[in-house]
């Protein structure tokens, strides 16, 4: 019996540590997306003031509360018109908007991330960007 439980232990203690690491690579991020979404990477930074230091951290490190972050993640969404008139995220019109080779990885990655929380839009948007990253910070990332 204890070894069995030393077994699981050790077992659970392997998942919890594996690796996390952002995937980049010539594939991932698709190269597509990144240059379709360029424009609105710009547009964002120029209304909210936010640093490019700022996003690589919270894209590839650690996650970091930031409010011109907040608002620039929240801008995106509205820049890529997957917003309602309320400014609510529309998840499958985000979903749909993907390359197809990121969909299951999208689906993956939001299955526990459908009822976002913030007293604001830029709330909301940062707590949806926050989920989706560590519910898988191998695939995420922010343009």
């Amino acid at each position: 019996m204890i070894r069995f439980v030393v077994i699981v232990a050790s077992c659970v203690v392997a998942l919890s540590v594996a690796d996390v690491t952002p995937r980049r690579d010539a594939e991932y991020p698709p190269p597509e997306l990144l240059q379709a979404l360029k424009p609105l990477r710009e547009i964002c930074q120029k209304k909210t003031g936010v640093s490019d230091e700022a996003i690589l951290e919270f894209s590839d490190g650690k996650v970091h509360e930031d409010e011109k972050l907040k608002c620039y993640m929240n801008c995106l969404f509205h820049e890529a018109k997957v917003v309602d008139d309320t400014g609510h995220v529309h998840l499958e019109k985000l979903h749909d908007a993907l390359p197809d080779s990121m969909r299951d990885i999208a689906m993956h990655m939001g299955k526990r991330c459908l009822y976002p929380e913030g007293e604001n839009l830029c709330e909301k948007a940062f707590w949806l960007h926050k989920c989706w990253k560590e519910s898988d910070p191998k695939h995420y990332f922010l343009i």
